[in-house]
């Protein structure tokens, strides 16, 4: 009896042994991982602060848990910074600089030639599209020619267009001066202007006294002609 209770106190004995070896082993590794972050050197390297990789441009002074997301912070070294400048500025990484071209070089005075070639495209400002209308239906019965590419200046002609709706509403403008009543004389010629007549035509027709359909279009300003203009009467 005495013997089989020495054994099993022994047995007993062994066991909280192992496990308290064990428990001590597992917290000691844990202390260790926790602490390893907070050193501020690895193998020589000097951490200058520690950051989210989520959030970089956010800093801190000691390790820990990002209060941003679910991990750990990250050191950022002393060798790390001096290598792209430990200044303010902007950084491109090494490969995103040699795909990209870019050359790194020291800033000094001087004086740039008088040429400098660039690749780049010319493109139609379409901001500058001007569409010019008769407002009135008619027949074209000239085009002028002007190809892609022309440059073409202020007032050039472009279509000539033969209205018979402005020559019938002149011929009652005249028929109406005649009368001799101002009031619808203004009238008839506020129906000129209306139907988009310019001044210069509804002058000419009082000076001459003769209808005249025929209308010039021009451009309106300085353009540059860039593919075919289709013209509609």
């Amino acid at each position: 009896m005495t013997d089989a209770t020495s054994a099993a106190r022994w047995r007993a004995g062994i066991m909280a042994a192992v496990l308290i070896a064990g428990g001590g082993g597992y917290w000691l590794g844990q202390r260790g991982d926790s602490q390893a972050p907070a050193e501020g050197t690895t193998e020589g390297r000097k951490a200058l602060y520690y950051y989210d990789p989520m959030f970089p441009n956010q800093k801190f002074d000691k390790p820990g848990k990002s209060p941003f997301m679910d991990m750990q912070l990250e050191p950022k070294y002393a060798d790390e910074a001096s290598g792209s400048g430990s200044g303010p500025g902007v950084t491109v990484d090494p490969a995103a600089r040699q795909s990209l071209g870019i050359r790194v070089v020291a800033a000094e005075m001087g004086s740039l030639a008088a040429t400098f070639d660039v690749n780049g495209t010319i493109d139609f400002n379409q901001r500058d599209v001007a569409i010019v209308q008769a407002r009135s239906g008619g027949f074209v019965e000239r085009v002028y020619r002007l190809a892609p590419g022309d440059v073409i200046g202020a007032g050039t002609p472009i279509a000539d267009l033969q209205l018979p709706e402005w020559g019938s509403a002149q011929t009652e403008y005249l028929s109406v001066k005649k009368l001799g009543k101002p009031e619808l004389t203004a009238a008839a010629r506020q129906r000129l202007r209306l139907m988009g007549m310019p001044e210069g035509v509804i002058a000419e027709v009082d000076r001459s006294g003769r209808t005249g359909g025929r209308l010039t279009v021009r451009a309106r300003s300085a353009a540059w002609s860039r593919r075919s203009m289709p013209v509609q009467a």
